[in-house]
């Protein structure tokens, strides 16, 4: 008589466990949130632009530091003012990525492509200290099947930090609210 084989879950030899990094999140920032004093735009009037002094518009003061802080804001008028370092601001219509590529909520990431390069696919197994996360974001991150398809601007990222995208931002002082955190001492699995 043979014995049956049973089948046993072993990982891959393409993923692995990596530990220790910092994961921080970034978001859409929305207009309609932020009522500082309007300042006047320019930039690109879209994606691909030769000159970007073009008027875009007036925005309120604190709509436009956090669209350069995250690189991208959702308009009153459905617009999205994206930000890049090298290009500057541009109107569109998406939150776009450091190549151009649309970010997608709980999917699109950045790194330091000498770290993780784009097209790197991993889950956040664990998401470091517990006194840093709600159970409830720590499930929704962990929940995710993230792709890096963003780099940070030179200089913002490291060795091991990840910026996760979460979407648009979902009220007023979205900056204060469980949602804007950072993961210390997370554990990826690659692959």
């Amino acid at each position: 008589m043979t014995t049956p084989v049973t089948a046993r879950t072993v990982p891959s030899p393409a993923v692995r466990f990596s530990d220790g990094w910092e994961i921080t999140v970034y978001y859409t920032a929305v207009e309609r949130f932020h009522d500082g004093e309007p300042v006047p735009v320019t930039g690109c009037p879209s994606l691909v632009c030769t000159s970007g002094g073009r008027d875009l518009g007036e925005f309120p003061a604190d709509f436009v530091n956090a669209v350069r802080e995250e690189g991208t804001g959702l308009t009153v008028s459905g617009r999205y003012l994206n930000w890049s370092y090298d290009v500057g601001f541009w109107l569109d219509s998406a939150p776009r990525a450091s190549d151009g590529g649309v970010l997608v909520p709980f999917v699109s990431a950045a790194a330091d492509t000498d770290v993780l390069p784009a097209g790197t696919a991993f889950t956040i197994a664990d998401c470091g200290r517990p006194e840093d996360v709600t159970p409830a974001v720590c499930a929704r991150l962990r929940a995710a099947a993230w792709r890096i398809s963003d780099e940070f601007t030179p200089g913002l990222g490291g060795a091991r930090h990840i910026d996760a995208y979460i979407g648009p931002e979902t009220g007023p002082g979205f900056t204060d609210s469980e949602w804007f955190t950072t993961l210390a001492g997370a554990r990826l699995l690659l692959g």
